[in-house]
């Protein structure tokens, strides 16, 4: 039977909650759990797709196509676990489920209500998330005390009685401050919380306090004392310089041997000798570049977590510190591309909209014409083929639809039908509402015979995970052959999904996602690759193709 861990959050929002989800997934994993985890998100939203990055982060798509929290990257990256459309709940989409029922006559004419409904279906939901794994960690979005979280925090209140407290554990991570001016540490913001917590009736096993500094045992005496929690189960969550120590900080402290005490769990000893390699080849490179993302939400650095999360990946197993720069495409545009000069490469990745575009096309020609090594992601490949049409094929005007609908070439264009992996036949219009419309997931793309890609991954064919309406245009694609595009990566319908240039050091973009699929231990070929080329233009020795 699955045993249950709910992540709670308070006194204020992103204090690591998904972080610490992820990095207890880790611990318990090594010691042969299975794990599978869950996100309840409380937002009226069915799903983050239609949401900005600005407000939201990024947006994590499943391989089964689900676009969600960017919490489901973190538990990926951590947990060898492939999240789905059972691993995050929003309120939107529980009450959508719930007024179906009631549409439907399912509630036999009852009065639907939020208990027992509401909160049923989240029970139901996170029983179906967690399939049949030996734990079940479900993190619950938010902040207590937020109004909008109460029917989470009801329906986990409800499964530690049902299922018995020798099957759930409820752990709150909360924010102990430090104040300069009169240098104290001030435990009564988590004092409050947990009395916010108890007031509608969690008791808290464990406390995850987040500080800057260790926190010294006299204030975790205090915490413990204040909040009916066992002082070794007040676990010191103070800040690291690199996330990818933090399971190893949290096991030194017990965490996890205080879960398994908890649920009656007796286990072999926590192994984290991979994760302790990912910090020693992180920590020692001998090697070090500096890599240009040219995007349009770099204000907002969680709305490209997964990709500056993979390209540090390509660092780790390349024994390389990648210095990331982040440049707005729009100051490009204004200002000229001199901010790319001394990079020793250019990451384009997706995005929506027409703004800052140029900027992206900008970067993608200075790249080219330089011999910098390119990654081109989703968008970041459209305005490749657009820079290449323009400035190769001398196709003038040459522009995607969804930017320029009256373009004279649209070498980038809605596809209005396509084959899933499945072998269904889905549609779109520019009618087509926006959420859930776009081809979304893990498909198969087949890679050229010979091709820079095809000895990156040393496949002939890959898996890899979808998000976007537009597609190279089919019709442009001979023009461009002949201008020096090779198409070497394409869809079981024969749609574009890699492109390279031969005559280019190493000029690679796709039109999927690969860093969804990347993590620390594992990374990922096409950005230890495009890493491994980066080395090589710092160096001066950048070949004429640069394999992974």
């Amino acid at each position: 039977m699955t045993s249950y861990v709910f992540i709670t959050g308070g006194v204020v929002s992103s204090l690591g909650k998904g972080i610490t989800s992820a990095c207890l997934g880790a611990i318990l994993e090594s010691r042969g759990l299975s794990i599978s985890m869950i996100k309840l998100d409380p937002y009226l939203n069915v799903d983050p797709g239609t949401m900005s990055p600005f407000q939201h982060g990024e947006v994590f798509v499943t391989a089964d196509g689900t676009e969600t929290d960017l919490d489901l990257g973190h538990y990926e990256r951590f947990v060898r676990t492939t999240t789905g459309r059972d691993s995050n709940f929003t309120t939107g989409r529980i009450y959508e489920s719930v007024i179906g029922k009631e549409r439907r006559g399912d509630y036999l004419g009852a009065t639907v209500q939020v208990i027992p409904h509401i909160t049923d279906e989240i029970k139901k939901s996170v029983k179906k998330g967690a399939g049949d794994a030996d734990i079940c960690l479900v993190e619950i979005g938010g902040t207590v005390g937020d109004i909008e979280s109460l029917p989470f925090l009801e329906a986990i209140r409800q499964m530690g009685i049902e299922l018995g407290h020798d099957r759930v554990v409820y752990v709150h991570l909360t924010l102990v401050p430090y104040i300069a001016t009169s240098s104290e540490i001030k435990t009564k913001p988590t004092q409050h919380s947990v009395k916010e917590l108890r007031s509608i009736g969690i008791q808290p096993n464990i406390l995850v306090c987040r500080s800057e500094q260790v926190l010294p045992s006299e204030h975790r005496k205090k915490i413990a004392l204040f909040t009916n929690v066992q002082e070794a189960a007040v676990i010191s969550a103070y800040d690291v310089d690199d996330l990818y120590k933090i399971p190893a900080m949290m096991k030194d402290q017990g965490l996890d041997e205080i879960v398994a005490k908890q649920l009656g769990l007796d286990l072999p000893p926590a192994d984290l000798s991979e994760w302790d390699s990912v910090v020693m080849a992180k920590q020692n490179p001998d090697s070090e570049v500096n890599v240009a993302m040219v995007g349009k939400y770099v204000d907002l650095r969680d709305s490209y977590i997964s990709l500056s999360e993979a390209l540090l990946h390509g660092g780790i197993h390349t024994r390389t510190r990648v210095n990331i720069h982040y440049i707005e495409s729009q100051d490009i545009e204004n200002k000229g591309v001199d901010c790319l000069r001394g990079m020793d490469g250019v990451v384009v990745p997706g995005g929506f909209g027409d703004r800052g575009i140029e900027g992206k096309i900008a970067a993608v020609r200075y790249a080219r014409e330089n011999n910098i090594p390119y990654l081109g992601i989703c968008l970041g490949m459209q305005v490749a083929i657009i820079e290449a049409a323009r400035n190769l094929a001398g196709l003038e005007g040459a522009h995607s639809t969804e930017f320029v609908r009256g373009t004279p070439h649209p070498v980038v264009a809605l596809i209005t039908e396509w084959e899933t992996e499945a072998g269904e036949r889905e549609e779109r219009s520019e009618d087509s509402e926006l959420g859930g419309t776009m081809r979304l997931g893990a498909q198969k793309v087949s890679l050229l015979d010979g091709s820079l890609v095809a000895t990156v991954y040393d496949k002939k064919e890959i898996y890899e995970r979808h998000r976007h309406r537009y597609e190279v245009n089919n019709n442009y694609r001979d023009s461009l052959e002949k201008a020096g595009i090779r198409f070497s990566g394409l869809s079981v319908d024969d749609l574009v999904e890699m492109i390279e240039i031969p005559d280019h050091p190493w000029f690679v973009a796709s039109q999927f996602h690969p860093e969804f699929t990347s993590n620390p231990r594992d990374g990922h070929p096409l950005f230890t690759g495009f890493i491994l080329a980066t080395r090589h233009h710092h160096s001066g020795e950048m070949p004429k193709v640069a394999q992974a």
